[in-house]
């Protein structure tokens, strides 16, 4: 039985140190946050059935929630992609590997959609921590504040690339709307 246990641990530290010589750091966070996604969906999902209004047709408005979040870090990829490009190409490097959007954007994705669990855990009766909830609340404002230390305070949504129908004047969060 040792054996078989000793087999399982050697395979699964096999597994993760190829997939960490794969994808290094960032695809451990890319996969936390789509760990964070689908239990944020199946959360949410047993939250609507427990207070009795689940509907296909809000868990599609999820889904499509979903897919828009992984639209916005696909752009952040590129965006990286990109500055790297020009950076290199004018004999700069970044400190830091050349990542700079990608990470902020999935680390704030990541802390939004656990702050959506943990709004979810209160609907379905759990207590959660008011520490844990103002602990996940400030993560997020950490990672905007680093952002706006890139790239300059936020113009309230005012840029070409924001749609009207589309600006969150509160940041944006899960399907329970991020009140964490």
């Amino acid at each position: 039985m040792t054996e078989k246990i000793n087999a399982v641990k050697a395979a699964l530290a096999a597994a993760v140190a190829a997939g960490t010589a794969l994808w290094g750091w960032y695809g451990w966070l890319a996969l936390t946050w789509v760990a964070c996604m689908a239990l944020d969906y199946v959360s949410g999902s047993a939250a609507a059935m427990r207070r009795g209004d689940w509907s296909s047709a809000r868990a599609r408005e999820g889904l499509w929630h979903k897919a828009g979040m992984i639209l916005a870090v696909v752009v952040s990829v590129l965006g990286d992609l990109l500055i790297g490009l020009l950076l290199r190409g004018g004999g700069f490097h970044l400190p830091f590997g050349g990542v700079l959007l990608a990470p902020l954007v999935t680390a704030w994705y990541c802390l939004t959609e656990l702050g959506s669990v943990a709004e979810n855990a209160l609907l379905l009766g759990a207590p959660v921590p008011k520490w844990l909830r103002k602990l996940l609340r400030r993560g997020v404002e950490a990672v905007d504040e680093a952002g706006e230390a890139v790239c300059g305070k936020d113009d309230g949504g005012r840029t070409q690339f924001a749609p009207a129908d589309a600006r969150q004047a509160d940041g944006g969060a899960g399907e329970g709307g991020g009140d964490v």
